[in-house]
């Protein structure tokens, strides 16, 4: 099961199954054909019409998330990615340079907006969006900014989607759209994380993943593997 193969993920285990093998599947279609889960989904499953609204290929990302303990989070340029956990340290430890949030603080590479909104992550996680936002004084008569401060920590990989919870109506029945609970990758990966993710340098770290892309992505050249890196 390769990016280059003409297969089909028809449900939560088939997208499972291609998280655990290729290390990295973006949801949205992107500058390399066929990376992602949008260009490989099964007929009906990508979305649906009706009265109840099915979507599946999103209903399943909390599933997946919590069943494989994969890092999911707009690590592509500001849109979705799950990354296993086999790959993401070393994915994390790229991102970060090598530094922990509170080192990247220190050396003026990180805005205090951040720190205040990384903080408050670190104190509660997991947590739900709309509770994060209520804690750090977030909203329509408040600060502004969240979206740009947990997109940037995203990026940087020290934040992470944990979960998508649903809201449910008196007879128990889920509707609208999944709300994402926030966590670290400390906290949600834990110990197979923290042992791993300074393990090299950022260098040594760049270098592993450029040989996994150069395998699951034959097709792609440097330039487009670099890019979906930074």
């Amino acid at each position: 099961m390769t990016f280059s193969d003409r297969f089909k993920i028809r449900s939560e285990q088939d997208l499972m199954d291609l998280i655990e093998e290729a290390g990295f599947v973006p949801f949205f279609a992107n500058e390399i054909d066929g990376f992602s889960i949008e260009e490989h989904i099964g007929k009906g499953c990508w979305y649906t019409d009706g009265d109840n609204g099915f979507w599946p290929a999103w209903e399943w990302k909390g599933p997946v998330i919590t069943g494989s303990k994969c890092a999911y989070g707009k690590f592509l340029r500001g849109k979705a990615m799950y990354i296993s956990k086999k790959y993401f340290p070393d994915f994390a430890n790229y991102r970060r340079d090598g530094y922990d949030f509170d080192s990247r603080y220190d050396d003026g590479l990180a805005s205090f907006y951040d720190k205040e909104l990384y903080e408050l992550l670190d104190a509660n996680a997991p947590v739900m969006s709309k509770q994060l936002k209520s804690l750090g004084g977030y909203g329509k008569n408040g600060k502004k900014g969240f979206d740009s401060s947990i997109g940037r920590l995203q990026k940087q990989c020290y934040a992470v989607i944990s979960d998508f919870r649903y809201e449910t109506d008196r007879y128990g029945n889920k509707y609208g759209w999944g709300v994402a609970e926030y966590s670290t990758p400390e906290k949600f990966l834990g110990k197979k994380f923290t042992d791993n993710v300074y393990k090299h340098t950022p260098e040594e770290s760049y270098e592993r993943l450029l040989r996994h892309f150069a395998k699951i992505l034959p097709d792609a050249d440097i330039g487009q593997i670099e890019r979906i890196l930074k």
